[in-house]
């Protein structure tokens, strides 16, 4: 049988028995399904119980840290979580306040508002406090000073004739910067490099001579001291350096910071705060010293950087609301145990006189430094309306001279 014939008859046997009935042989099935058709997603029943547990292990959930590339870099994006409130209704109720000028405490209420904070108002050439808002707050234990503690540290560093105001220090391959940026921009770096220059006995030193670590104020009932470390800091939290930039295991109140400010302000007086609560004592107040400080030549090489952090830093919001007379400060922001803190400490520079501002907040996410010049801002707005600071001329300057400190003879 030839080839050709061969094949024929085997197409006929395919054939046949692709035609026979089930019954009789195997039958072929075609599935005319697309290849590419999905089966539909079927639904699944939770029962309540494992929704609620299913809702538990999402609350739970730590957060974690998320991680994004940008090209050859990576950038680590921490979201903190944050417990304390940031706003509270009547935070001055309960203050003693006979003895305030009250211009100055409503301006100080009105910049405020329902912002849980402080805030308070000295006159730098005598140290009388004109107002404390929320004196419950004022009055405790303190925080943690964030960036304020760089003001500390650039004095002590400019004592040591360890910088200028344009001593530029290397922070990297490419990065050099001088003190008034520093201050300015509020950088970090640059405040731990000096803290690692001074080390920790010099910081220290200088620290406790600007009033951190002692009452601030004089006879003031319910004052706390807040608490400076006697030794540095443990490596694992940044040591010396954390200290110099962020306060680092330090607690200073609002009363330390404004005593500080205030003496760079009159020109190198530290003065006891006192804070009169009866007319009487307003009418019979003497300033008291609680020492002098050789800081008079460096206060133009420091007040460069509070202006700028005013002017174009990290305090510029106070500008929103107050451009009229020039303004020194310095912000604060940092975190500890779920709460947000937020420092501003400044002074009004007038022909008339000056008076020192401290703004300190705590809360959550709407808590920081630049919100607590934006606050003050408002108040020197208020202050200005008011004609308080052509209506309040202060001591003069000079008067210092002439009180002895508290403790000296005659």
């Amino acid at each position: 049988m030839t080839l050709r014939k061969r094949s024929s008859l085997l197409g006929l046997l395919v054939a046949l028995v692709l035609t026979l009935p089930p019954q009789f042989g195997m039958a072929a099935t075609v599935s005319t399904r697309s290849l590419t058709a999905r089966k539909k997603s079927q639904k699944v029943s939770e029962t309540p119980h494992a929704r609620k547990r299913l809702t538990r292990l999402s609350r739970s959930r730590p957060r974690t840290t998320r991680v994004v590339r940008t090209g050859r870099t990576r950038r680590h994006r921490f979201h903190e979580r944050f417990t304390a409130s940031s706003f509270m209704d009547d935070n001055f109720e309960g203050d003693a306040t006979a003895g305030e000028d009250l211009i100055v405490r409503q301006a100080a209420i009105d910049a405020l508002g329902n912002m849980n904070g402080t805030v308070l108002a000295i006159e730098p050439t005598s140290g009388r406090v004109l107002t404390m808002v929320n004196q419950k707050l004022a009055l405790s234990s303190g925080a943690q000073p964030c960036s304020t503690i760089k003001l500390s540290v650039a004095l002590a560093a400019l004592s040591e004739d360890l910088i200028t105001k344009s001593t530029e220090i290397s922070l990297g391959r490419r990065s050099r910067m001088n003190l008034t940026t520093a201050l300015a921009h509020s950088n970090n770096a640059y405040f731990e490099a000096l803290g690692r220059r001074l080390g920790f006995e010099k910081v220290s030193f200088y620290a406790h001579q600007y009033g951190l670590g002692e009452l601030a104020g004089y006879n003031i009932a319910g004052e706390k001291m807040g608490t400076y470390p006697q030794e540095e800091i443990s490596s694992k939290l940044g040591g010396v350096g954390k200290m110099c930039s962020f306060g680092e295991g330090i607690s200073m109140t609002p009363l330390q910071l404004g005593a500080m400010v205030s003496a760079i302000a009159n020109g190198g007086t530290l003065y006891y705060l006192q804070h009169p609560t009866a007319p009487e004592e307003v009418a019979n107040f003497e300033p008291r010293v609680k020492r002098h400080l050789d800081i008079a030549p460096l206060i133009p090489e420091i007040s460069d950087g509070m202006a700028a952090a005013v002017s174009y830093g990290t305090a510029r919001s106070l500008r929103v609301n107050f451009n009229e007379e020039e303004i020194l400060g310095k912000t604060g922001t940092c975190s500890k145990a779920g709460t947000r803190y937020g420092w501003f400490a400044s002074y009004a520079k007038t022909d008339v006189g000056r008076i020192v501002v401290v703004v300190f907040l705590q809360g959550g996410r709407p808590t920081f430094g630049p919100k607590a010049a934006e606050i003050s801002g408002r108040m020197y707005r208020n202050l200005y309306d008011h004609a308080f600071f052509a209506a309040h001329p202060t001591l003069p300057a000079d008067t210092a001279a002439d009180v002895k400190p508290v403790g000296t003879t005659q």
